[in-house]
């Protein structure tokens, strides 16, 4: 990765660990470390906090505590620790997801001729009319024989609008006279209003209109936009390749918890809650406890974006701190005052990569993802922060006294936010329900408030 994306975690750091930023003092380490499905790794308890929280990952009993940046300083430092993407030309069909890196600007007029909005008649001056006898214009045909007044020829929906057209009659709001001696082929109904049901050339916009600025999402329908502009590719900034690395010996990746060894819940879900945020995940590895491997695998990716689970403690299987001292790579933030997910990491590798590590226990990592993962992948994609979505409490939430906390919750009548239940940190039951996290300040939040929303993918 370039020079550049290194500078700027440096300068993300800088901004993590500016004196005026607030936080909380990390709490003792944890003896035994925390399971990437929710035992005691990464989890350090310490009252008032609720149980399962952890503490700093890179403390030990023995060592000073370490002061971690407040939730939203953390948010910041991982969005200024991005630098888009190199922008490159893709079909349209390899886009989806990626992110405009330029103006999307018209090619051509939309439509770019007039059209006939509905079955029926195209038809020129008042009724009646007489039908030219001609066939029916469809979609796709060239220019039709103009009309002259009086006169009306059948159309489909999407056809060009033949020369003198100044209406089209609706298929249910006219009648053909065939068997009248008196005007054989002949139209009745009611004369529609001028340019009634002809979309115009340009209605939508003209050649050199800017459909979307640089930085929107392509969704499905700015495909649709793009194709129907002229499109056949686009300068994008593509998402960022993700790689995720599980870690923990004590994980099962199949059947049920036997033997004091648990099923990873991080594995299946990380891959998936990347993909929602914007990257394009290359692989899950499931590395165990192994340093070397872990080493390797950090040294050799060739991803954008690396993502660990568990192993963010200093317990003794803990590897991925000394894996990081020992790849010389920057630590940019070092547990967040948060809860769930305190001991979260974001570090850069020597050739200024981005590496986040989630907690083990699987609320706390979907927190870290959203507070860290999810700002970093935006600004790897060249997108701007999103507005913040408020909703209004129906119950009062219990706060931490120093740090945030993310709190599941279910959005009934959208404006509304309930809190669930389950939300433990080592708990998915309350999420996998929940339509946002409620962001619930230092102190807590009464019913009424308005508070801040992160919205989940669903």
């Amino acid at each position: 990765m370039s020079g550049d994306l290194a500078d700027d975690f440096d300068d993300a750091l800088a901004l993590a660990n500016e004196p005026a930023v607030a936080g909380s003092a990390a709490g003792p380490a944890a003896a035994r470390p925390t399971s990437a499905a929710g035992t005691a790794r990464d989890r350090t308890p310490e009252p008032p906090a609720e149980p399962g929280d952890g503490g700093d990952p890179w403390e030990s009993e023995d060592t000073p505590q370490l002061r971690s940046p407040d939730w939203d300083a953390a948010r910041a430092a991982a969005y200024r620790a991005g630098r888009p993407l190199p922008p490159r030309t893709l079909p349209l069909d390899e886009t989806l997801g990626a992110t405009l890196a330029a103006p999307l600007t018209a090619l051509t007029d939309l439509p770019a001729f007039d059209t006939s909005a509905m079955d029926g008649w195209a038809v020129a001056g008042p009724g009646p009319w007489r039908l030219t006898g001609r066939p029916r214009v469809l979609a796709g045909v060239g220019r039709a024989v103009p009309l002259t007044d009086g006169q009306a020829v059948p159309i489909a929906t999407g056809a060009r609008i033949p020369e003198g057209t100044t209406a089209v009659l609706r298929a249910e709001r006219g009648s053909v006279l065939t068997n009248s001696p008196v005007a054989p082929g002949q139209l009745r109904g009611a004369t529609p209003g001028p340019g009634a049901d002809i979309r115009p050339r340009g209605q939508e916009c003209r050649s050199g209109t800017t459909l979307l600025d640089s930085g929107a999402p392509i969704t499905p329908a700015v495909l649709g936009l793009a194709a129907a502009a002229g499109y056949d590719g686009l300068a994008v900034h593509p998402r960022p390749r993700a790689e995720v690395l599980v870690l923990g010996d004590e994980l099962l990746y199949q059947g049920l918890p036997h033997d004091g060894r648990i099923r990873d819940a991080l594995g299946p879900m990380t891959g998936p809650w990347l993909t929602a945020l914007g990257a394009r995940v290359l692989v899950t590895r499931r590395l165990g406890d192994d340093a070397d491997a872990l080493h390797e695998a950090i040294s050799t990716s060739r991803a954008e974006l690396i993502v660990t689970t568990g192993s963010t403690a200093s317990g003794p299987v803990d590897h991925l701190r000394p894996v990081l001292r020992r790849l010389g790579a920057p630590v940019l933030v070092r547990g967040v005052a948060v809860r769930p997910g305190h001991p979260m990491v974001l570090a850069r590798t020597p050739d200024g990569v981005p590496l986040v590590g989630l907690p083990g226990n699987p609320l706390a990592a979907v927190s870290a993802l959203l507070t860290l993962a999810a700002p970093l992948l935006r600004a790897l994609s060249g997108r701007a922060e999103p507005d913040t979505r408020r909703a209004e409490l129906t119950t009062a939430v219990r706060g931490h006294p120093s740090d945030t906390r993310l709190v599941p919750v279910d959005c009934p009548a959208g404006s509304d936010a309930r809190p669930l239940s389950y939300a433990g940190p080592a708990m998915l039951r309350g999420i996998a329900s929940a339509a946002a996290l409620a962001v619930i300040p230092p102190g807590g939040a009464e019913a009424g408030v308005q508070i801040r929303l992160l919205d989940l993918p669903r």
